[in-house]
């Protein structure tokens, strides 16, 4: 397997979560701005939609969307815990937290990685919008769990560890939100999110 990427953005989630399993599997850095990978190839061929993650299959078949992604590379290891079986409340839950991170907390970082990034009250708007989302996993996680599914680690961690800890360096923190930090601190602590770290450059 290929996992098309870029250093530190949503596609470190998927790079985390091959590594959780132990997938033989390499990596290609796309420079999304340009359009181009590390080996100069056109990304709008592997991906018509310019973003990352791509994973690209043995067979030559690709999947796009991050969500997606990660309950693929949940599937392929089912012995791992990263997806809980289909069927069981705690893969809808999984999905419920993929699509909330997807759709809430990852798009609200939006307007602060704009070329242009918002000023005065376009940046205050945006700044509530973010603390919003973060308020509703610090209420999550204020029962005692580990992680967002109970005491197990899943692919929705690797998602929302990767989103949250955008904070840290978009100068936003999380001090205010100290069980959300304690699960970042918690998650970057583990061996396969620091080699997935170390590999891109990030650590």
């Amino acid at each position: 397997m290929k996992l098309y990427y870029k250093p530190g953005a949503c596609s470190l989630a998927s790079h985390i979560a091959l590594t959780e399993i132990g997938a033989r599997h390499d990596i290609e850095q796309v420079d999304t701005k340009a359009g181009k990978t590390e080996n100069g190839n056109d990304f709008s061929k592997i991906n018509p939609n310019g973003y990352v993650p791509v994973l690209e299959l043995a067979d030559g078949q690709t999947i796009s969307e991050g969500a997606a992604v990660l309950q693929y590379i949940g599937d392929s290891a089912p012995a791992s815990g990263l997806t809980p079986p289909s069927g069981t409340m705690e893969r809808v839950r999984v999905q419920q937290y993929l699509n909330y991170v997807g759709s809430e907390l990852h798009k609200s970082f939006g307007p602060l990685f704009a070329e242009t990034p918002p000023e005065g009250a376009a940046k205050e708007a945006a700044l509530k919008g973010i603390a919003r989302r973060f308020d509703y996993i610090e209420s999550l996680l204020s029962d005692g769990r580990d992680f967002l599914v109970g005491s197990s680690f899943t692919v929705a961690d690797a998602y929302a560890f990767v989103v949250s800890n955008w904070a840290n360096f978009t100068g936003i923190g999380l001090d205010a939100w100290p069980n959300v930090k304690a699960y970042v601190d918690r998650i970057a602590a583990r061996p396969a999110v620091q080699t997935a770290m170390k590999a891109e450059g990030l650590i």
